[in-house]
């Protein structure tokens, strides 16, 4: 036995609560984390007090040697503590994610342009006409309505010049927008149109979710790039740091794929086994992120470029991110959207 482990030993018999990982080590308020360590149960079976900073969360299943508790709701960044007895833990850092606004209806990745602002759609029910399409939130996060006349606003990109597209479901169209919120048509006749990306060449990737992936060239030639599942909700899409596609479109499964398409159009499942997986954004190491649940626990779900998966974020409601400057990202929510400082750098097409 090492000299760590005869320490660790001693706190168990002590009775001294210790914690050697929490996992993920980032949250929204409402998201579950693990806590594992030692002796983090008191004595008769009592639960245990867990702090996040000054604040006590939920604690949802309890042992000796680990448990697991809820982020709560007035939460922010710092340490958790575990007490039992009458002892305090050694303290372990938690990243906790900050809410920025609410009441918004995204059902996809957040945006952000070259200037850090945040664009978020109030997507609304199928045909539903909302008085606001696309808010905008700006540096100092004050949110202003930025584009009304949309019906269903879904996706939303930005090409190599800084020029936003944004899908309609409703219309089966993309839209080209004007910093002033005019709108010009790029794209018709896109059935159920709901995720867009660009790839480095800026062609755009149009997902229509009856199962049709469409490619746009640059001259605004449209092709059938591929085929794959139908999807019950919306596709989500991503390029990759390789030019390959990845597609992510839930269905009634609970055991749903996240799809890679190359630059010739074949069609192979990159990873199985997520439930409702959504908006996904890729950091410059090639790691995927993706909103979606993962052994029946919802967040952002980090899979490897060998397709190891494992939860990078817990929170409830996920739907999409955006990795944003200061190595940081914007998660959204079926209602708002957080600021997350991550220390990861996101992937962008017009990088380098």
């Amino acid at each position: 036995m090492g000299i760590s482990d005869r320490l660790l030993g001693k706190k168990s018999e002590n009775g001294n609560p210790h914690i050697e990982a929490v996992s993920p080590n980032a949250a929204l308020p409402g998201g579950e984390v693990r806590i594992s360590g030692s002796s983090l149960r008191p004595h008769e079976l009592r639960r245990p007090r867990v702090q996040f900073g000054e604040t006590e969360g939920a604690v949802v299943i309890s042992a000796d040697d680990f448990l697991i508790a809820r982020v709560p709701q007035n939460a922010s960044s710092g340490a958790i503590v575990v007490s039992t007895n009458g002892h305090s833990s050694n303290p372990h850092q938690i990243q906790v994610a900050a809410p920025i606004a609410d009441n918004l209806h995204p059902v996809t990745n957040p945006a952000i342009d070259a200037e850090g602002n945040i664009y978020v759609t109030f997507s609304g029910a199928r045909g539903q006409k909302v008085p606001v399409a696309i808010f905008k939130i700006d540096t100092n996060y004050n949110v202003k309505p930025f584009l009304a006349d949309m019906m269903n606003a879904t996706a939303i990109t930005f090409d190599r010049a800084g020029q936003m597209y944004v899908s309609s479901r409703f219309e089966g169209a993309v839209y080209r927008v004007a910093p002033n919120g005019t709108m010009s048509s790029y794209a018709e006749s896109m059935g159920v149109a709901t995720g867009i990306a660009f790839d480095r060449a800026e062609n755009l990737y149009i997902g229509d979710r009856s199962g049709t992936i469409f490619k746009v060239a640059r001259d605004r030639q449209i092709f059938v790039f591929a085929t794959i599942e139908p999807s019950v909700s919306a596709y989500h899409l991503a390029v990759g740091p390789h030019g390959d596609v990845f597609v992510t479109g839930p269905t009634t499964s609970s055991f749903d794929s996240i799809y890679k398409i190359d630059p010739h159009g074949k069609v192979s499942t990159f990873y199985r086994g997520l439930g409702r997986p959504q908006g996904l954004a890729f950091d410059v190491d090639g790691n995927l992120y993706v909103a979606a649940s993962l052994a029946g626990q919802r967040g952002i779900v980090k899979i490897t470029p060998d397709g190891k998966a494992s939860m990078a974020v817990a929170g409830p409601s996920l739907v999409g991110l955006a990795f944003a400057p200061g190595r940081s990202a914007i998660l959204a929510t079926t209602s708002g959207v957080h600021h997350l400082s991550w220390n990861i750098q996101g992937f962008s097409p017009w990088a380098g």
